[in-house]
């Protein structure tokens, strides 16, 4: 009896197993957005100075500090939460091996659920919990999936 080889064509013959690339999708688009969007809100306040007396890297007073910001201030997180997204949407999608919108998605989904936490947690603005929340994280998965070429998943 002969052993049974796939063909080459056969998805089990990559060299990276799928449920594997799609793990290192996940983990690549999570870090590379985190990095992204803490490299914009370290440089933010550099291009847009914070108001005297402001230091946000004092988390006990940082609710009480977010009072004290300009609308100007609040470009820099917002852009970092955006392009984090859409960096990490991205680079999941093109890395997935398979279901590469959905990953894209997840991504969105999963720094919406840090806005939201940030949101909940310390306050702000409302004008910019909403845009943030609305704006920054599904919209910028699903334009990092496009960019990436991924497909809409389609309803089951």
């Amino acid at each position: 009896m002969t052993e049974h080889r796939p063909s080459p064509m056969h998805p089990r013959s990559r060299s990276v197993p799928t449920i594997l690339r799609n793990i290192l999708a996940v983990v690549a688009g999570l870090f590379l957005g985190s990095v992204l969007n803490m490299a914009i809100v370290t440089i933010g306040p550099i291009l847009i100075p914070l108001p005297d007396g402001v230091d946000m890297s004092d988390m006990d007073q940082f609710a009480e500090n977010l009072k004290l910001l300009k609308p100007a201030n609040f470009f820099a997180p917002w852009l970092a939460h955006a392009f984090g997204t859409l960096v990490g949407a991205f680079v999941a999608a093109k890395i997935a091996a398979s279901h590469k919108m959905k990953f894209a998605l997840g991504i969105g989904v999963f720094f919406l659920l840090g806005g939201i936490t940030m949101a909940m947690t310390f306050g702000g603005p409302l004008w910019f919990i909403v845009l943030d929340l609305v704006g920054a994280y599904l919209p910028m998965g699903y334009l990092g999936g496009t960019l990436a070429r991924a497909t809409r998943p389609q309803p089951t």
